[in-house]
Order: structure tokens, then C-alpha cells, then sequence
């Protein structure tokens, strides 16, 4: 059995374009009825999913002092957001199951050693994938906010003084009290700030409401769910992407566009585009935005190479 397998000749198996396309649906439903259930599922925790994605946004709003909280502009934007996030977080779930229905119909047509090659560098490239999505989601997205929202905050533009008031000693005590949550029994129109969220609140008609604040100056943060929700997914897909960089150096030396003595004699203009590609993606602090990014795509540069180096070059041949 398994030396029939490792003889195996797509060619000696012909099938007709009927037959393909048959197969291909048959792959095409299974992956639907994998991703169904994970939809079904998704759409039921959507909120747990969308505050994880919040949650890096909220964080550097309450570092500089700012109301954590997003803003709708249409009616149908919560909702929109709410299914475009679980359908992709269905997506995610169930990308396994559809690759793997996909790799079953592709691989009938494929040499033992295209199957090898595949099946021996998915798990990496899986792996690569994961770890672009937890840098940007830990270090990239969180960077990038804290700087656009501090200079957001700090810019000098005040309201100027139309009329000079005349500064009086505070006769009555505030009425604003700083509490760990929320007051166990809240009268009505009584006001809080809530220390545990850095938000200031006010009962009313038997439900706590949020008071929005920000920085004292005339220009004030505005962070819309739909256009931060589209930023987390761009960011997402580019790292993602931008993390198989090994797997595509190693594409290069081992097909023979590139040989593995040029990709190393090329390392200080390559090390020089991944320093600006670093700079325009982590704009602020030189030290710890643009080094945080250059050094994981020099690292996985040089993987690449390493990957290139342990490969032998692919040749023509069957």
C-alpha cells in the first residue's frame, strides 16, 4: 500500500471535466457544512469577539485620559458590524476544514512530491499566519493608537478667552465622586466617575448612562465602529500576509530565480526597505514603534534564507 501510494501517477486516472466538476461540488458543499455551524456559532458570541477587538482601542483611551468609547454614525452600523465580524471569525474557524476540502480535491492532481512539498510547508505557513495576527494584536495595533491618540490630545490649539472671568474659591463640594464601578444604589441624576473604566456616568430613569469626554483642546478623538473594525482587519490581513515573507524567499531560491549567495549579498538594501517599510507602517518613537517592526522582517527575512539554504533547488524534472 505504501509503495503504490509513493509510485502514484496522476496521469494513469483520468477524469472527465463532468467528474471534476462534480467532485468540485461535492468539496464545495462539504465546505459549507463546515462553515455553517461555525457561522451559527460565531453569531452567537459576535460581542465577545468584537470586544476582544475593542479592547486594544479602549486601553490606549483610557492611557491618555479619554472616554473609552465608540461611535455609530448610520442606523444599521452596530448590526452591519456585528455580522461582517462573525462571519469572518466563522471564516477563521473553519478555514482548516475548507482548505482541508480544497487540498483533497487539488492534490488528486499532483505528484507524491508536490504533495510532500505542500503538506510539509502548510503547517509552517499556518503557523507564520497566527503569528502576524498576535503581533499586530499585540504590539502593532496597540503601538499605533497610543501614538495617533496622544498627538491627537496634545496638539496645542485651545479655545481662546473671549472674556477674562475672575477666579472664585469653590464654595460647595464636588458633586462628582470617584467610585470603583457603580454605586449600589444610585439616586436618580446622581453622578460617578467610574475608576475601574475611566468613565464619568449618571443615573438616569433607572439605567446608567456614559458621559464622553477628551482632552482639553479643540480638536477631539471620534473613533467610529465600522472604520476601526476595517483598520484591525487591514492590519490583520497585511501582517498575515506579510509573515509568509520565508516561505516566498525560500519559493525564489529553490525554484532558481534567485540564488541563496545573492538573497545574502543583498542584506544591506534589503535590510534598507524593511527599515522604510517598518518607518511607514509604525510611524512615533524610533526606538520603540519602527524597531519593534524591522526586527521580526529581518528575522523572518533571514529565516527565508535559512529555509532557501536546507533546500536543495527544485528541479525540472518528475
Amino acid at each position: 500500500m505504501a509503495e503504490s501510494r509513493q509510485h502514484f501517477n496522476p496521469d494513469d486516472f483520468q477524469m472527465s471535466i463532468g467528474d471534476h466538476l462534480e467532485e468540485l461540488r461535492r468539496r464545495i458543499l462539504l465546505g459549507l457544512f463546515g462553515l455553517i455551524p461555525a457561522a451559527l456559532v460565531c453569531l452567537i458570541f459576535g460581542q465577545q469577539f468584537l470586544a476582544l477587538l475593542c479592547r486594544p482601542l479602549t486601553t490606549a483611551l483610557q492611557k491618555y485620559d479619554i472616554s473609552p468609547q465608540v461611535y455609530t454614525d448610520e442606523l444599521a452600523d452596530g448590526f452591519m458590524v456585528y455580522i461582517k465580524l462573525s462571519l469572518i471569525a466563522a471564516v477563521v474557524i473553519a478555514g482548516p476544514w475548507i482548505i482541508y476540502q480544497l487540498w483533497q480535491f487539488v492534490s488528486a492532481g499532483l505528484y507524491p512530491s508536490e504533495r510532500r512539498y505542500v503538506t510539509k510547508y502548510v503547517p509552517l505557513s499556518i503557523a507564520l499566519l497566527f503569528c502576524g495576527l498576535a503581533f499586530v494584536y499585540f504590539l502593532v495595533l496597540p503601538l499605533s493608537l497610543q501614538f495617533f491618540i496622544s498627538f491627537t490630545a496634545d496638539l496645542p490649539l485651545r479655545m481662546p478667552l473671549v472674556h477674562q472671568a475672575h477666579a472664585t474659591a469653590a464654595t460647595q463640594p464636588t458633586f462628582v465622586q470617584a467610585v470603583a464601578g457603580n454605586p449600589g444604589h444610585p439616586a436618580d441624576l446622581q453622578m460617578w466617575f467610574d475608576t475601574t473604566q475611566n468613565r464619568l456616568k449618571m443615573f438616569i430613569g433607572n439605567k446608567v448612562r456614559v458621559i464622553p469626554f477628551g482632552p482639553d483642546n479643540l480638536v477631539g478623538t471620534h473613533f467610529t465602529l465600522p472604520d476601526y473594525l476595517d483598520l484591525v482587519l487591514q492590519l490583520l490581513l497585511t501582517f498575515g500576509l506579510a509573515f509568509q515573507l520565508p516561505l516566498v524567499v525560500m519559493a525564489l531560491a529553490r525554484i532558481g530565480i534567485v540564488e541563496v549567495s545573492t538573497l545574502r549579498r543583498l542584506r544591506r538594501y534589503i535590510y534598507l526597505g524593511l527599515s522604510m517599510l517598518a518607518a511607514a507602517l509604525a510611524p512615533g518613537d524610533v526606538v520603540t514603534a519602527t524597531i519593534a517592526l524591522l526586527v521580526p522582517l529581518i528575522l523572518l527575512y533571514e529565516l527565508g534564507i535559512f529555509l532557501a539554504k536546507m533546500q536543495p533547488k527544485t528541479s525540472t524534472g518528475r
